[in-house]
């Protein structure tokens, strides 16, 4: 293992250990860029994407640009992997589909993810992303990685 795995890998146990993930995040440029944060609640990982005007594709509404959306969704996908895996490794996207189901305001954001299945070779995702309330998502994503 290399000198930047073994450090990923050390972030990776840090954040499995104290609950803090902003090593972790760091490690990931643009989750870092974005602000990404993550905060653990029990058993669940919730991913948050501050409010910031520097996201904003639609200034009418004003909203946050779907890039922004779905690439938040697919780092917070990633991340979890990771995490759920306790590996350094970085899953490689294969596929990822979206379904935008409300304008994502200008407001903090925040999703979810559940893990299908991880095999040997590939990982499965779900993403659910919302603002207000998580019963009314603003998108919904599956992503399909594959894992080294």
């Amino acid at each position: 293992m290399n000198t930047d795995a073994n450090v990923l890998q050390q972030r990776v146990e840090q954040a499995l250990a104290t609950g803090v993930y902003g090593p972790l995040v760091e490690a990931v440029p643009y989750a870092s860029m974005l602000g990404m944060e993550v905060e653990q609640h029990g058993e669940e990982i919730l991913f948050s994407l501050p409010t910031n005007r520097d996201l904003i594709g639609n200034p009418v509404l004003p909203a946050i640009h779907g890039g922004v959306i779905a690439g938040f969704m697919e780092h917070a996908a990633v991340i979890h992997l990771m995490i759920f895996m306790k590996s350094a490794a970085f899953p490689k996207i294969i596929d990822f589909s979206i379904d935008y189901l409300r304008a994502g305001l200008h407001r903090d954001t925040f999703a979810t993810c559940q893990v299908w299945r991880q095999g040997r070779r590939v990982g499965n995702v779900a993403i659910t992303a919302w603002q207000t309330r998580s019963s009314e998502p603003i998108a919904t994503a599956r992503a399909h990685f594959k894992l080294d």
